[in-house]
């Protein structure tokens, strides 16, 4: 009667642990939160959540800037509200454009060393490299600052896009060509993935059927978009599956994966470059090599690329600069600025481009039926380039003329492109990238294994395999049994549980089932260290639980066990 009550209550936390496991991870991930507070107030512990990526630093100047540009612009509007608006309380005007650069200029000189001045100083000769009149490049700081007028141009205001384009050619996320990079400033990284797969949409070139690749591990939202949400699409994955001599996972594509492309009925591949969760850019030569597959065996392929981690690794060159014309760039300043809060991004690609092609090359019929959508917006609206279209379904089209970033983040976004592009951006950059290594050495520390060089890795994220690491340590005998024995979402909740520590999960990401994402953003050092403590502390009691069947004679493999490491490898 016992073994039968404890048999149930077995079943039943199985059951609980296999309905968590189906769970979006962000939201399994605040349940988790929950049970590590928990135990955190029991215990008079600390509660350590390493699940979610938000980075406990902000990049200082480009704020400061911010509100320094925020004071002269009130006193530009004071300025300007004229003998009409001077009657009335509390009132200010438009500011006027003529000679807004020498007074700017007079305002700085009065406060050398305030916070921020010396950026604003850079922006000021930053014109003669901009090619644009001085008056007209501060007055659009000016006015886009104090919010007081919808974006004009609506995609993103014109030296805004200068400078964020000179940005993301000097982190190596675009190239300079004879088509220019052409930007729209969206709601950070998670709204231009919506924008694009809108206008994709909308403009029938995915339509329900078709193939669509993802580079697997990846950012789960693009799973459940393209499998959940979207639905109706193939589900074409490309695993970053090669490993080491040792065993470990190298989060690289072999070339039989990136050879898959070659496939014409794949019509789009989405790409997280460097990866999240395994926090690793594609190697060079598999770049390359994906360039040559596309342009030689799938030229109309679409490929979305997602650029948000570029910066965290040296010399990163994106899909977007190796195949300009297929490629559709996504990058947010959401996590290399610690600005997750003010959901800054933009959407890019070239003029010259396949996705114009694709359009032009649809019958006469389905390319007038899908124009007819934007004749709201132009007298020829088959002549509305996709990248304006993208920014018409960003909102009711009818509601194109309110549509785009507002002015105040679009001028954060432009200060902090700035920064980025200057030498103290440069030293920021090489900061972190140093505090991150800390922070990763610290975690292998922990776990009591060397850390593997890796000059791709950027490190925001870390992903350990567990059940490659009980195959590659104790044997394939261990991980059969740890796979029968226990349900993936085990490991998380007893770190929770027990630890007080919270990791994401990631099979959700496509990634091996028994692995987890360890965020290396937003704890310091010792915690990594700690953490990594608790986790080989787990896999040591798993490995004594096996044991300990063992040597009741239990059965350690039943005969159609299926092999973990086929799955891993």
């Amino acid at each position: 009667m016992r073994r039968s009550r404890v048999a149930t209550r077995s079943s039943a936390v199985r059951e609980t642990q296999r309905a968590l496991g189906r769970l979006d991870p962000f939201e399994l991930k605040d349940r988790l939160i929950a049970r590590a507070a928990a135990q955190a107030r029991r215990s008079a512990g600390t509660l350590l959540n390493a699940g979610r990526g938000n980075p406990d630093w902000l990049v200082d100047p480009p704020r400061a800037a911010f509100h320094l540009l925020g004071r002269f612009a009130l006193d530009e509007a004071r300025a300007g509200r004229g003998a009409e608006l001077g009657r009335g309380h509390g009132l200010g005007g438009v500011p006027a454009p003529r000679g807004i650069a020498g007074r700017l200029r007079r305002f700085l000189a009065a406060r050398q060393a305030a916070p921020g001045a010396a950026l604003l100083r850079e922006a000021l000769r930053s014109a003669r490299r901009l090619n644009c009149d001085a008056d007209a490049w501060v007055h659009e700081l000016v006015d886009g600052v104090l919010g007081d007028h919808y974006p004009e141009p609506v995609r993103m205001l014109a030296q805004a896009e200068r400078v964020v384009r000179a940005y993301l050619e000097a982190e190596g996320v675009a190239v300079r060509r004879r088509a220019p990079l052409r930007l729209f400033a969206v709601e950070g990284a998670t709204a231009g993935i919506c924008y694009v797969f809108d206008a994709l949409i909308a403009n029938r070139l995915l339509r329900r059927g078709d193939r669509i690749a993802l580079a697997t591990p990846i950012f789960s939202p693009y799973v459940e978009l393209v499998r959940d949400v979207l639905r109706g699409f193939e589900v074409v994955e490309l695993r970053a599956s090669a490993l080491r001599a040792d065993g470990s996972h190298r989060w690289q594509f072999p070339d039989a994966e990136l050879d898959r492309l070659a496939d014409r009925r794949i019509k789009l591949l989405v790409v997280v470059n460097p990866s999240n969760p395994p926090s690793v850019a594609m190697h060079p030569r598999s770049v390359a090599r994906l360039a040559r597959v596309v342009r030689a065996r799938n030229p109309q392929l679409l490929v979305v690329s997602d650029d948000v981690y570029a910066t965290f690794v040296p010399g990163y060159r994106s899909l977007l600069a190796a195949l300009p014309r297929n490629t559709i760039g996504i990058y947010s300043f959401s996590k290399h600025f610690g600005a997750t809060g003010w959901r800054l991004g933009v959407v890019g690609l070239h003029e010259d481009h396949v996705v114009e092609r694709r359009i032009a090359a649809q019958p006469a019929r389905m390319r007038r039926g899908v124009a007819r959508r934007y004749a709201p917006l132009l007298l020829e609206p088959e002549k509305l380039a996709f990248i304006d279209r993208m920014v018409a379904e960003s909102r009711a089209i009818a509601l194109n003329h309110t549509a785009g970033l507002s002015t105040p983040q679009q001028v954060q976004m432009t200060l902090l492109a700035l920064y980025g592009l200057s030498a103290a951006g440069r030293r920021t950059r090489a900061d972190l990238h140093r505090l991150i290594e800390r922070r990763l050495r610290a975690l292998y520390d922990g776990l009591g294994v060397p850390l593997p060089v890796d000059p791709l890795r950027a490190g925001y994220y870390c992903e350990l395999d567990l059940a490659l690491w009980a195959e590659r340590h104790h044997g394939g005998d261990f991980a059969d049994w740890l796979q029968r024995r226990h349900a993936p979402v085990d490991f998380v909740l007893r770190l929770a549980e027990r630890a007080s520590i919270v990791l994401m999960p990631c099979a959700a990401f496509g990634g091996p089932p028994w692995s987890v994402r360890v965020s290396l953003a937003n704890l310091p050092a010792r915690a990594y260290a700690a953490i990594g403590r608790h986790l080989a502390a787990l896999a040591r009691e798993y490995l004594h639980e096996w044991q300990r069947e063992a040597a009741a004679g239990r059965s350690l493999r039943p005969p159609r066990a299926r092999r973990l490491s086929r799955r891993a490898s």
